[in-house]
């Protein structure tokens, strides 16, 4: 690679590691690392407890705290099942679009950051640029747990920060939470003859569900309701359900995932708390009569807070004019902004190049016109902290 690769030449290396989320991603943060040792830029790395995953935290200009973080994740989605068109681990131009898992979500982003080091290092910067490359986002973000941690150990805290999710270089000031569930319900095998002397799992794991469509429809009705996401009020549902084994066996056990995506403002635990007050009250008497050993299990797989910055911050003055936009939004897909907003008291916002709707799928894009934009950004970033 020549001295000065563009965005795209950059994005074309992520694009070739595999960092599914089930993946390590040791070997693309060892070749940004060789990238950066070449820049004379330090880092920190910060790992998972396994060894096998870690985060990268640069800083370009003064060796302090303060100044501003430009974040993003390195791990993919699986391309799993998906009828792509070309090699989904290489990147493949045409028409104007970059086609490549992780191309919009979010190797885009970072690829304009790294492509941006040798710019910024040209320039006499009187407060860092904070680069923070992450794991485990599309999991339960705890990359971005650990790395906070890093800075509090470290005291290298920037001032803000920039989430370089897929937004179309829009500025994004405020998402919802996410807040997933696994529940077990184990019930009393038996003869399905005799279904008075079992319980049987799957139909009180049901009862449970029904419940939950229900709260889905008063919450849609009802609110509350916050202007400017869609939907407009906290969405709560059941993405997984297992249960029985054959149809003359009483099922024993049962299991759903559900999750809630708060507004800002509404709290999933209560959300939970009512859920478990309605099961102990109408479903788990039946079952304890007949076995008091059966029952219901809970488990917090995720709790992600939302972001929510107040647009007339400062933070959303600068990015509004660095991005040329003159408003800011909501959605309602999470990133790692509400981590550091909420567990590492960063003001944060999200503005980042390639559209949501793009991610995720199969012929994952970006258009090359969104890295364009996004280095333009970056530069206009740098003006604003010259000496």
């Amino acid at each position: 690679m020549h001295a000065n690769p563009s965005s795209a030449d950059i994005l074309a290396r992520l694009v070739g590691f595999d960092t599914t989320s089930r993946n390590s991603n040791l070997d693309l943060i060892a070749w940004v690392r060789d990238w950066l040792d070449g820049q004379g830029v330090p880092y920190r790395i910060s790992t998972n407890p396994a060894g096998t995953k870690a985060n990268l935290h640069a800083v370009i200009g003064p060796h302090v705290p303060g100044g501003v973080a430009l974040s993003g994740h390195v791990d993919t989605v699986p391309v799993d099942n998906q009828a792509w068109r070309t090699n989904p681990h290489r990147l493949h131009a045409e028409d104007g679009r970059l086609y490549g898992r992780g191309s919009a979500d979010m190797k885009g982003f970072v690829a304009c950051a790294l492509a941006a080091v040798p710019r910024l290092r040209a320039r006499a910067l009187a407060q860092p640029v904070h680069l923070f490359l992450t794991y485990d986002e599309e999991v339960d973000c705890s990359g971005a747990r650990r790395l906070a941690a890093d800075l509090a150990e470290s005291g290298l805290r920037p001032r803000v920060c920039i989430v370089g999710e897929p937004s179309g270089m829009q500025p994004i000031v405020a998402h919802k939470g996410k807040f997933d569930v696994a529940v077990r319900v184990r019930g009393r095998a038996g003869h399905s003859s005799m279904p008075h002397q079992g319980v049987n799992a799957l139909q009180a794991a049901a009862e449970a569900v029904a419940w939950i469509a229900a709260d889905a429809r008063r919450r849609a009705a009802e609110g509350p309701f916050v202007d400017g996401f869609d939907p407009p009020h906290t969405t709560v549902h059941v993405g997984t359900f297992q249960g029985g084994e054959i149809l003359n066996i009483i099922p024993e056990h049962a299991r759903f995932v559900m999750e809630w995506r708060t507004v800002p403002g509404d709290d999933a635990r209560a959300a939970l708390a009512a859920l478990q007050d309605h099961v102990a009250r109408a479903i788990e008497p039946a079952m304890h009569a007949v076995d008091p050993t059966t029952g219901f299990e809970w488990e917090t797989l995720v709790a992600l807070p939302g972001l929510a910055l107040d647009p007339r911050d400062p933070l959303a003055d600068m990015v509004r004019q660095l991005s040329g936009s003159n408003t800011a939004g909501n959605v309602s897909y999470v990133t790692e902004g509400g981590v550091y907003q909420h567990e590492a008291g960063i003001p944060t916002i999200v503005c980042g190049p390639g559209h949501i709707a793009q991610a995720h799928r199969a012929d994952e894009y970006i258009d090359a016109a969104q890295l364009d934009a996004c280095d333009a950004f970056i530069d206009r970033l740098a003006e604003r902290l010259l000496a």
